[in-house]
């Protein structure tokens, strides 16, 4: 099972919708852990120490940031994409089925971006 972290903007709904779902789903807010006001890239540096792939809506500045950290061969756990105007109930199971059904092998170093 993967390791997630939800950025600052991530819907509460959704993350509240995941745990109800998967009560042992390991997923965090990065603002519990010091970084509500942190930039992109210390979010994916954050991560990249913890294990875990980061959960975003952002789809303007987040992936560019991956992409840099990978062009310049830094651990980068990898980045899911959730459109904010993806249906709460399809972004839930679209990110359970990820988190679920994948190992972070298959993680460290991708962007994913969840269809709208």
């Amino acid at each position: 099972m993967l390791r997630l972290a939800t950025d600052e903007n991530f819907k509460a709904s959704i993350l509240a919708g995941l745990s109800r779902q998967e009560p042992q789903l390991d997923i965090v807010r990065v603002q519990d852990f010091g970084l509500a006001s942190a930039s992109d890239p210390q979010v994916l540096q954050w991560a990249a120490r913890e294990r875990r792939v980061v959960v975003s809506h952002d789809r303007k500045t987040m992936p560019p940031f991956a992409y840099d950290m990978i062009r310049n061969n830094i651990l980068m756990y990898g980045v899911v994409i959730a459109s904010a105007r993806m249906p709460i109930a399809e972004a839930i199971d679209e990110i359970l089925l990820l988190a679920l059904c994948s190992n972070e092998s298959e993680f460290v170093g991708r962007v994913i971006q969840l269809p709208l």
